[in-house]
């Protein structure tokens, strides 16, 4: 096989593993300054957070930070279909919010949540407002309420991210052959040079048996999320958050602007919730404007109170 130097996440100060009640793993590692405030990190669909390091590494100095993968993705081992849903990924934040807590010491605690993890930390939030400080969602692909002019165009695109996710490549002879495709695809244009080779670093897996590099996350299960991702009630209950949240989404004024870039400036223009968009960004703003990103997130919490380490 060819060898190549590719890019990889730094690795973690520390990582412990969490068994879930139904026998699912977690793995979480820890990151950056311990005496600092803490920030808990998740990622999209079908993605990784060791593929967002552009985003969460300039941050390790100012901030404790502790990343965990969704269930079946990343660094997790593959559980199957059986729980691979919201309910068990809001119930899986819990255990590791206890976790986290218990490995490393109580302090007020924020969650950066990108697409899917930002529709569990805000579900979690709702249920167990008391156990964050604040909450920043990244571009979350909420499903719009009843009546709402967007609901029909997310109804389609949730259905074609399915149907596209899966007819995904399953394995590759190389994680290099996967940054290869991510870098033609005109979708990912943007991302910063260094992201490609992340994002397939982070989302492959190898296999011993054929030697190849499989999707970490099978991409039924990705399809599966998007398909149920039809909730019309969180748009709403946004307002009984209490604590301080805030939005971060894609450029909506850009050309051919996704739903979820839409969608998080809808629910600013009726919901009571901070908001932000990020110009000329896709729905991988982390990935193609990190410092901007950085800043939108780190300049809310110092507002209320939560500051990075100096």
């Amino acid at each position: 096989m060819r060898e190549h130097h590719l890019k990889t996440a730094p690795p973690p100060r520390e990582s412990f593993d969490i068994t879930m009640s139904d026998g699912a793993m977690i793995r979480v590692r820890r990151h950056g300054n311990p005496d600092a405030p803490r920030l808990i990190l998740s990622h999209g669909n079908g993605l990784a957070i060791d593929a967002y390091v552009p985003f969460w590494a300039p941050m390790r100095e100012r901030w404790d930070l502790v990343l965990f993968d969704v269930r079946n993705h990343g660094h997790n081992p593959t559980h199957g279909g059986q729980g691979h849903d919201m309910p068990h990924f809001v119930a899986d934040l819990d255990r590791i919010l206890h976790e986290t807590t218990d490995h490393f010491g109580a302090k007020p605690t924020a969650g950066v949540f990108h697409s899917l993890s930002a529709l569990v930390g805000f579900n979690h939030a709702l249920q167990h407002p008391r156990k964050w400080f604040a909450m920043v969602g990244f571009d979350p692909p909420m499903y719009p309420r009843p009546g709402h002019p967007l609901a029909s165009r997310q109804f389609s695109d949730k259905d074609s991210l399915a149907s596209r996710a899966r007819r995904r490549t399953e394995r590759y002879k190389s994680p290099h052959d996967f940054a290869e495709q991510l870098k033609a695809h005109p979708l990912f244009k943007r991302w910063r040079p260094e992201a490609y080779e992340l994002m397939a670093t982070a989302t492959l897996r190898h296999d011993e048996e054929s030697n190849d590099w499989i999707l970490a996350c099978p991409r039924d299960l990705e399809a599966r999320v998007f398909e149920e991702n039809k909730d019309p009630t969180l748009w709403a209950r946004l307002r009984d958050l209490k604590i301080p949240a805030k939005l971060v989404g894609a450029d909506p004024d850009m050309e051919g602007a996704a739903p979820t870039a839409l969608i998080a400036r809808g629910v600013a223009a009726e919901v009571t919730i901070a908001y932000e968009a990020i110009k000329n960004t896709s729905h991988f703003l982390q990935l193609e404007r990190p410092e901007e990103c950085i800043r939108a997130v780190e300049t809310f919490l110092e507002g209320y109170g939560i500051r990075e380490a100096r």
